[in-house]
């Protein structure tokens, strides 16, 4: 059995991870390997209240980090582990990097984010930061038709972009610029991939 390969794909709201995700899994399953491909925060109980916070007022730095720790705490015993376990290729859209950039962003500690989630929760083979200017990101997000919501306020923005890019000089981590097109970035992803799985 081929050894399970996981990558986390994150970046500020803007960035294109939801399509870049997609596009990746596509990639490897056209290459016959087997795909899960799975988002945080994910469907389940705690994960929904952290969306719906992000609509109907967002709940103290400290319950919100409380819910995502819940949330992935499940993801990785129910899905993520096993899916290793079984020689899968694990994509992810938004990690702990996640909780890390936006929490971090509200004062918490990035630092001990990490230290907390990693004692649980294992290190991607390969973590893909999706770059952009944050002011570029905004007319992305207005262009789609949405309003930012209290995640995506230009200043946390600047605040989350700053410690995405702080974890860039990690051995696993890979900035992938995302301006150009849709196709520009797939394959500057694909191109960091190339050789690792």
């Amino acid at each position: 059995m081929k050894p399970g390969f996981f990558i986390a794909i994150e970046g500020i709201d803007g960035t294109g991870k939801s399509t870049q995700t997609r596009r990746l899994a596509e990639h490897f399953r056209n290459l016959g390997r087997e795909v899960i491909l799975s988002r945080e925060p994910t469907d389940g109980p705690f994960g929904k209240t952290v969306r719906d916070s992000a609509g109907t007022g967002r709940l103290s730095s400290e319950e919100e980090l409380e819910y995502f720790i819940k949330d992935r705490e499940q993801h990785v015993r129910e899905l993520i582990s096993p899916s290793l376990e079984a020689g899968k290729i694990v994509i992810l859209d938004r990690y702990y990097f996640s909780t890390m950039a936006y929490q971090g962003a509200r004062g918490l500690d990035p630092v001990e984010i990490r230290k907390r989630n990693e004692s649980f929760a294992p290190v991607p083979d390969l973590l893909l930061i999706l770059d952009l200017e944050v002011d570029v990101a905004l007319e992305r997000i207005g262009k789609r038709g949405d309003i930012a919501n209290e995640f995506e306020k230009r200043d946390n923005l600047m605040r989350c972009r700053e410690i995405f890019l702080s974890l860039s000089d990690e051995p696993f981590v890979r900035i992938i610029p995302t301006d150009g097109t849709v196709d520009d970035v797939s394959g500057r992803i694909r191109d960091a991939v190339s050789g690792l799985v």
